[in-house]
């Protein structure tokens, strides 16, 4: 089954496109979890972080398609933090959720292939059994195609850096290039990898990362790339809105998946959560703070016909 047809039945069967980002920021756990690496070693720090995700994977799972581990801060703790991650990627597919592994991947030819052979593919396709995977374009077409090919191969799907969320990304981005931006003559390309892997759904299994702190540019982004999912990063801590998203689907509600990654998972830390659940009820924080994103997408964007159906 096409990747892009299996997100669109996650999204349909949870009735939204809410996209959980696991990002276990060390200074950021809650204390009941910290606690568990009191000696600081490595493997201590490794552990609370994976036993922080499986809680926010139990409490996400039934309500919503996909999780985004962030690989960098399971690396940043060694080979014992790359282990948790594996048994973390393991656990969310065991729970039925959709995994993204956010590892902005990519190099020239044989290595770009052994990253795609390494990562992509979910059911014992892969070591890493990751759904998809984020890739840079920078290094050209022949860097993204052995993760196109392996992604076509196991169904799986590649999300494209495209526009991304943070303010310095325009440094290159908007680099006037032959009288466009850098930016769209990328979207081009991996439109064309869209519309060459078609799932029934009408997208492709190539997508593209669009951030939402640039809502113009996702609105024409959305009219130059009609047949690729977009991964939104950029709601909630970094500022965008359900609003600024709104341009990112189609009339069906579908088309795009919206990160959120420290405004749920550290929801506990921030009103009006922190007076309500505080840190002794974090996990609680986190559910409601999932529930209100999934509310306002729900209420202003075209994401709020899919609960209907």
């Amino acid at each position: 089954m096409n990747f892009a047809d299996r997100l669109q039945a996650a999204v349909e069967r949870c009735g939204n496109p809410v996209l959980v980002g696991l990002d276990p920021r060390w200074q950021s756990l809650p204390a009941k979890i910290a606690a568990r690496a009191a000696a600081g070693s490595g493997a201590d720090r490794a552990a609370a972080c994976e036993a922080f995700c499986r809680v926010v994977i139990d409490v996400v799972a039934p309500l919503v398609p996909a999780v985004k581990p962030q690989a960098a801060f399971f690396e940043q703790l060694g080979p014992e933090g790359m282990a948790a991650l594996g048994r973390v990627i393991q656990y969310a597919a065991e729970r039925g959720l959709l995994v993204i592994f956010d590892g902005k991947r990519n190099d020239i030819g044989s290595t770009a292939a052994a990253y795609a052979e390494g990562i992509l593919g979910s059911a014992g396709r892969s070591p890493w059994g990751a759904d998809a995977l984020t890739v840079s374009p920078y290094l050209g077409d022949d860097s993204l195609r052995p993760f196109v090919d392996v992604a076509a191969q196991r169904e799986a799907g590649v999300f494209v850096l495209v526009k991304t969320s943070n303010p310095g990304g325009a440094m290159f981005q908007d680099l006037q290039v032959a009288g466009r931006p850098l930016y769209r003559i990328v979207a081009d390309h991996v439109e064309n990898l869209a519309k060459a892997s078609l799932g029934q759904c009408g997208y492709g299994s190539v997508g593209a990362v669009v951030g939402a702190t640039w809502p113009e540019q996702l609105a024409g982004l959305r009219r130059a790339m009609p047949h690729a999912w977009f991964l939104v990063p950029g709601f909630g801590s970094q500022g965008g809105t359900a609003s600024d998203v709104a341009a990112a689907f189609d009339q069906r509600g579908l088309g795009a998946i919206v990160n959120n990654s420290r405004g749920i998972l550290f929801a506990y830390q921030r009103a009006p959560y922190a007076g309500r659940y505080g840190e002794a009820r974090w996990e609680d924080a986190v559910a409601a703070a999932t529930r209100e994103m999934i509310d306002l997408l729900a209420a202003n964007t075209p994401a709020g016909g899919l609960g209907s159906r």
